[in-house]
């Protein structure tokens, strides 16, 4: 494993909703020293370089021209540069290089790379990297020990693998989308890109596998994953409900298949969830509401009779709590144990008090605007935390730099593409 160094930005001031870019040594992060290189848009590929980044990888974001990753222009709204803030909140702790990688002195550049990375996530669709000379057989021959991770709508393989690979079209064909939403409504995908950032995980947890028998063997190998695969790699319980009954399974709005009551319910102002997902917590529930009766209902005595009558089991329990707001219900069933929590809008959820304690709003500094916010790291490691580095590169702000790394003479073309010009 080599050592790379970094460059540190210069911090904010910590508080209890602000990570300091400073919070701890470079060096110290367990994937210091592995260099990653990424040749990807949008959101799986780059989401899954950030997590590397995050844990100490040096990420190269290798851009194309003249405009690199096209989610630098999404969103339909910009702040002072011309950057998105979703570009933003999927590519910090990289540095980024544009390569017109159908130019063969730039993808000589791109070979010589390869010679000192670890590891290579792409997102091109099927074929396309072949055809540029910068597929896994090619480039192993290059560097064996090389961990080559392919992302797609589909997998490499299969009748459908040259299919557009969106994380829509995904939801579409993997099922989720006839589980998603309420019973007689239209189709609905889940609120967030599930298929997309499901498969940028099971990347990093394949990309880590493989690196760890890298380092034992001395000898890559090649990662082939999909939007396709990760959203249905999801739908465990209703797989099980229909592989055990027959029956296909549909929409059940906010309810679980597994368990009821386990929703969202009513009370007398708003909208609340309730987990009261086995015996115990039925029976808590029943007595904070006032209906102890219902633990002897034959209807609602099992958790098969609940599943079998949940619309009546929802409507006797909403008829209950009318009585009182679902703040004063929430309040009741917690202190008896019973989970129970509100429906908060996202800005409710970033302002909490909980995500201010887990740091889950972060300043990144920028060069063009200043400061931008930023979800901070979703995980937390004890002795080596995640820290931020780097804020999202400018398109090819680190083309120059990352050349004379390599020892290349910088010739007008390679000056023009250190600023994206090429």
């Amino acid at each position: 494993m080599r050592r790379n160094s970094h460059t540190t930005v210069p911090g904010t001031a910590a508080s209890a909703a602000t990570v300091a870019a400073d919070e701890c040594a470079p060096g110290s992060l367990p994937l210091a020293g592995v260099r990653v290189l990424e040749l990807c848009q949008v959101m799986a590929g780059p989401f899954c370089g950030m997590l590397l980044g995050d844990m100490g990888a040096d990420v190269i974001k290798i851009e194309p021209p003249p405009a690199g990753d096209q989610t630098r222009g999404a969103m339909g709204f910009k702040l002072k540069g011309s950057d998105s803030l979703g570009f933003m909140n999927l590519n910090r702790n990289k540095r980024s290089v544009v390569l017109d990688l159908k130019d063969s002195h730039r993808r000589g550049v791109l070979y010589r790379l390869v010679e000192t990375a670890d590891i290579l996530v792409e997102n091109y669709r099927p074929g396309v990297t072949r055809r540029l000379g910068i597929d896994f057989d090619t480039l192993r021959t290059i560097n064996p020990r090389l961990v080559y991770a392919s992302i797609s709508g589909f997998g490499q393989t299969g009748p459908w693998a040259d299919r557009p690979g969106y994380d829509l079209m995904a939801q579409a064909m993997a099922g989720t989308m006839s589980i998603t939403g309420h019973p007689g409504q239209p189709p609905a995908r889940c609120g967030v890109p599930i298929a997309d950032l499901g498969c940028a995980l099971l990347t990093v947890y394949a990309i880590l596998s493989a690196y760890i028998g890298q380092c034992r063997t001395g000898v890559g190998q090649y990662v082939d994953a999909s939007l396709f695969e990760a959203a249905m790699s999801f739908a465990i319980w209703d797989t099980a409900d229909y592989w055990g009954t027959g029956r296909l399974p549909g929409p059940l709005g906010t309810a679980n298949r597994m368990s009821a009551p386990y929703q969202a319910v009513r009370a007398s102002d708003a909208y609340f969830v309730i987990g009261a997902n086995n015996a115990r917590l039925w029976e808590r529930l029943c007595e904070v509401i006032g209906r102890p009766e219902l633990r002897q209902d034959q209807r609602f005595a099992t958790i098969a009779g609940r599943l079998a009558n949940r619309e009546e089991l929802v409507a006797e329990i909403e008829q209950s709590l009318a009585s009182h707001t679902a703040a004063e219900w929430i309040e009741r069933l917690l202190a008896a144990g019973v989970p129970a929590a509100p429906i908060l809008n996202l800005a409710q959820a970033l302002g909490s008090e909980h995500a201010q304690a887990r740091r889950m709003v972060m300043e990144m500094p920028h060069p063009v605007e200043g400061s931008v916010r930023s979800l901070g790291f979703p995980v937390k490691l004890s002795a080596t935390p995640p820290s931020l580095r780097r804020p999202p590169p400018l398109l090819g702000e680190h083309t120059a730099e990352v050349l004379r790394e390599l020892g290349i003479e910088e010739t007008d073309k390679d000056s023009a593409a250190a600023s994206g010009n090429v």
